[in-house]
């Protein structure tokens, strides 16, 4: 069994969103990929973004500028 590590996770209410971030970090450089959504987070569709902590305010920043809609942001252990 693999260690958990911290991890930032962004929730998404519909899949299509979810895949949207995806597409936009790729397109951004920013690191990080779609997870299935992890048991300590209830969001409304089974897909999450993850990326490292110390990608927080560059994440945010991101969602903001392209009017990216999430339901939350998380610190999970993953």
């Amino acid at each position: 069994m693999r260690e958990r590590t911290l991890k930032l996770v962004v929730t998404f209410g519909t899949t299509t969103r979810a895949m949207g971030m995806e597409k936009m970090c790729r397109e951004q450089g920013l690191p990080g990929r779609l997870i299935p959504l992890p048991r300590a987070v209830s969001a409304g569709c089974g897909l999450s973004w993850c990326t490292e902590v110390q990608e927080k305010e560059r994440t945010e920043k991101m969602m903001q500028e392209h009017g990216v809609l999430y339901e939350g942001i998380y610190e999970v252990l993953v």
